[in-house]
């Protein structure tokens, strides 16, 4: 099945192949066997279809040999395991997460209700608007900003407010709502993957709960695939309702290192594809790269100051220095996005 956007991006070519089919059935049948490889080759001609041909084919040609029984690249449906980072990779990154900036927004959403807030000499410097002083106090005011706004409500209130932000909140610099900032060349990857079997999750360092919020209708993933950092979380059992309660504590990192943990124990097996953008998505693609049989790694090099953002080394937001250093050496596809892709956001279609 393909993603919606081919349905909703592409209402010419399923009115081009309705026509074909009335054609087909006045024309003369040739060769069944002629006809199936021309109808396979059109096949995989629909797929990827924002992305340039060097690419796509390196890509598609070792799915094909992945998937092709006999083939001594074959991997069994079973272990058809593709794992892709979410910052940067799948969506924009630029000029902070996006989480980052839901954190923000509710700040000042909550601030009336707070007034302690006011004690807090970060919180208080960035509802002035001092910004300056806000960032002076590091990751620790990041996280503190992170806790007040993600924590003490139910895991369904949580869901409820990111959900409620995604249909409201819009970029600083494209104005697009942050969902409509997903990646039109990586869905098609995503809908490609999983027409031909594999199971595809979420490994990010993004928070769970957040991700799972919106990634089912942003990229066809449930909730059940996404893995993620997360915080603490407590059931409460009142005599109302019972409730999960989202606490403040850090209980799992799932960055760097932290990646190939999360995968083993959520997933359970090493994948044989990943996708990232930055170094902290390097041990994901070491770890996936690095297990026997066929494997397939892909790094999202953000060259594309004009449609999107350039930049990799020397980013405050995800830095990529080793996985460039290092491509060659693991066979990693480096994906230059101002060269290899037609087209970015899947609204710039319109």
């Amino acid at each position: 099945m393909r993603h919606r956007y081919f349905s909703k991006f592409f209402p010419l070519g399923i009115l081009f192949f309705a026509v074909s089919l009335i054609i087909s059935c006045d024309s003369p049948q040739g060769n069944s066997s002629e006809n199936r490889i021309e109808e396979s080759a059109e096949a995989d001609n629909d797929y990827l279809a924002s992305w340039q041909e060097g690419p796509k084919q390196q890509i598609m040609n070792w799915v094909k040999d992945a998937t092709t029984d006999g083939s001594p690249e074959f991997i069994s449906v079973g272990d058809r395991i593709a794992v892709f980072d979410n910052d940067g990779t799948l969506w924009s990154e630029q000029p902070m997460y996006f989480q980052l900036a839901f954190a923000i927004d509710e700040v000042k959403r909550m601030a009336p209700e707070h007034p302690e807030w006011k004690s807090n000499s970060s919180i208080n410097a960035f509802l002035n608007g001092d910004m300056q002083g806000f960032l002076a106090g590091g990751e620790k005011a990041l996280l503190q900003t992170v806790a007040v706004t993600h924590s003490d409500m139910s895991a369904e209130e949580f869901d409820s407010h990111v959900k409620n932000w995604m249909n409201t909140a819009t970029h600083p610099k494209t104005g697009k709502h942050y969902n409509e900032m997903i990646f039109q060349p990586m869905l098609e990857l995503l809908d490609y993957l999983r027409d031909n079997d594999f199971k595809t999750f979420i490994v990010s360092g993004g928070g769970i709960d957040f991700m799972r919020a919106w990634a089912e209708e942003a990229y066809g993933i449930p909730p059940y695939q996404v893995v993620g950092s997360q915080l603490g979380l407590t059931y409460v059992d009142s005599l109302a309702k019972p409730e999960l309660i989202k606490t403040p504590e850090l209980n799992f990192n799932d960055d760097k290192s932290g990646k190939p943990v999360g995968i083993y124990r959520n997933i359970g097996k090493r994948p044989v594809f990943a996708a990232g953008n930055s170094d902290g998505d390097y041990q994901m693609l070491q770890y996936t790269s690095t297990g026997e049989g066929s494997r397939f790694g892909l790094i999202i090099h953000h060259t594309d100051s004009v449609r999107e953002a350039a930049y990799d080394r020397d980013s405050h937001i995800g830095q990529l220095n080793k996985g460039l250093d290092d491509a060659a050496k693991y066979n990693w596809l480096v994906v230059d996005m101002a060269k290899d892709w037609k087209v970015i956001y899947p609204y710039d279609l319109k």
